[in-house]
């Protein structure tokens, strides 16, 4: 089927796009249209007076996985009681929706990619089970090393870099990621062996590694194998007020190496004033603008309740104090990592979160390239991702943002720049940093653009004032070429299970030497519950089983 979407304001910066043209879809991707007619069109989108974009792509979003059950059970009465007092179901849950729910209220925003930053190798399974129930909203997962067992064994014992390449690369086959995230590094390792913190340069209580190693060494083999995303870092001290010393200890331990630090706003903490904590967020700028091999999400807070997941156990152990309502899960998952779930409520009134959501906003602003910076809340944990419309209305609208820091504690609007800060993004800046900066970090040669050949990810948005009214609810979404959203209403996918997979998932193709991986599996069997290799995940597998197709993205040339 020929779609011509007419007379829109076309705004691609993958392909220096930014003008009124019209915009042809053949089935599931993107046609030059230079020799069609309208007449040729087998439906017409009338896009006059608003602008089209391609499918929005979220880089960092817990949408898939165990941790998600494990919220689930330890909030099971709270989201009920929400249910019953909102006439809703409880998959519909504000900040911990099911797979389905979550991939409507991406695609009703706009979104046509989420990607999911934690995926423990021994849970790959149901983290991809669970997101192959996202019909239309094409996902990946980035398997999550730097605290396993056997990796810091070879570390200890300084194993050549091609033998680390070999795990790292069939560890993410196996998998089947897309990119490598280390959490901590080292440190959910030490907290097993009594160590309650483990920064940069602090050696391993069992295993003599410091994470500066861990970092290093981790960062050259994601760049070796040939995976397009750095090496994705959630750094040592989440939280902690004078952490910004370690979050730039970190960029310097790559050594040059392409990284990305992500949720940088909880890692961006000086500890100055009478509160014991202060924004250093012109310190993080100040050093990205030094390391230019750095780029960052943000993970920005918004005011209300959550739910903070993460895989970094002893730090979630220290919150566990804060959680709002008074319980928690602190959970070890095999010898490969851990997990610590704590809801939260974020008080506009109280200092530290004030601060933080400040801390956050002066990121955004600050970072001049809208390609070095990206939209996220960490959802759930700085907030639930529903919260994209109201966040790019803050940093579109000056006004709009005066007024929003008029309401917060006032000391922390106080020791906060944001005031000073007279930026405001345009809408080509939106589209870079939630559309083709995504696209290429992650290596998604047909997503993130709207020139021929791209996947037919498209959203058209009536143009307003009110950013938020106008991201909040696109007037049409075309997903791989099925319109799902048409003038706001959503259809959802009719398959069969049994002859069709309406579902996608995108992966890396690397390389690695099985014989240098089999004379590895025994050290690791030595420490697992089960054999190295039930972790790999056949792409007959993903089809057959998990009902998701993989689609291997483009590769960098390898390092040599």
């Amino acid at each position: 089927m020929k779609t011509l979407i007419q007379g829109g304001r076309l705004i691609d910066p993958a392909g220096d796009v930014d003008q009124i043209a019209d915009l042809w879809l053949h089935d599931d991707a993107i046609i030059n249209g230079d020799a069609l007619a309208a007449e040729d069109a087998d439906r017409v989108i009338d896009a006059r007076g608003c602008v089209v974009m391609a499918g929005g792509i979220d880089i960092h979003t817990h949408i898939g996985g165990g941790k998600l059950a494990i919220a689930r059970l330890l909030m099971q009465d709270r989201i009920d009681d929400d249910a019953r007092a909102t006439a809703r179901s409880a998959a519909e849950s504000d900040y911990l929706p099911s797979a389905a729910v979550a991939a409507q209220r991406y695609l009703e925003m706009g979104y046509t990619v989420a990607l999911e930053p934690a995926v423990i190798p021994c849970n790959a399974r149901a983290a991809h089970a669970e997101m192959a129930d996202m019909p239309d909203l094409a996902t990946g997962g980035f398997c999550l090393l730097g605290n396993d067992d056997l990796l810091l064994t070879l570390l200890s014992r300084d194993a050549p870099q091609a033998e680390i390449n070999d795990y790292v690369a069939w560890m993410v086959r196996a998998t089947q990621s897309i990119a490598v995230k280390a959490v901590n590094p080292g440190g959910i390792s030490a907290f097993k062996f009594g160590q309650r913190e483990l920064d940069v340069d602090t050696p391993h209580p069992q295993y003599g590694v410091t994470p500066a190693q861990i970092i290093r060494r981790l960062a050259r083999a994601v760049h070796e194998i040939g995976l397009v995303h750095p090496l994705h870092i959630h750094t040592s001290n989440l939280g902690v007020p004078g952490n910004i010393r370690s979050t730039i200890a970190t960029m310097e331990a790559a050594d040059g190496l392409p990284i990305h630090l992500t949720h940088a706003q909880f890692h961006c903490y000086g500890d100055e004033s009478q509160y014991g904590m202060s924004s250093a967020a012109e310190q993080l700028v100040a050093a990205m603008a030094k390391h230019p091999n750095v780029t960052i999400d943000v993970g920005q807070i918004m005011f209300g309740q959550t739910m903070t997941i993460s895989a970094d156990e002893p730090h979630q152990f220290d919150n566990r104090h804060h959680a709002s309502p008074r319980k928690s899960a602190i959970v070890d998952i095999e010898c490969e990592a851990g997990c610590g779930v704590v809801p939260f409520r974020y008080r506009r009134r109280q200092f530290v979160h004030s601060l933080q959501w400040a801390i956050g906003l002066e990121l955004f602003l600050m970072i001049d390239d809208p390609k070095r910076v990206f939209l996220t809340t960490d959802h759930p944990n700085g907030a639930p991702f529903t919260a994209y419309p109201h966040l790019l209305r803050l940093l579109g609208d000056r006004s709009f943002r005066e007024t929003a820091l008029a309401e917060i504690h006032a000391d922390a609007a106080a020791a906060s720049s944001l005031g000073g800060l007279s930026r405001q993004y345009t809408l080509p800046e939106i589209a870079t940093m939630t559309r083709s900066a995504p696209a290429s970090i992650m290596g998604l040669a047909r997503h993130g653009r709207l020139t021929a050949g791209a996947s037919a990810d498209v959203t058209v948005y009536e143009t307003d004032d009110d950013l938020e009214k106008m991201f909040r609810s696109p007037r049409h979404v075309f997903a791989q070429g099925r319109h799902v959203i048409d003038r706001g209403t959503y259809t959802p996918k009719q398959t069969r299970p049994e002859t069709q997979v309406g579902h996608e998932t995108l992966t890396a193709d690397v390389e690695f030497d099985p014989q240098s991986v089999q004379r590895f599996r025994s050290e690791y069997n030595a420490s697992s519950t089960f054999d190295l290799n039930r972790l790999w995940i056949s792409d007959d597998e993903m089809h057959s089983v998990l009902r998701s197709r993989p689609v291997k993205q483009s590769m960098r040339e390898r390092a040599r």
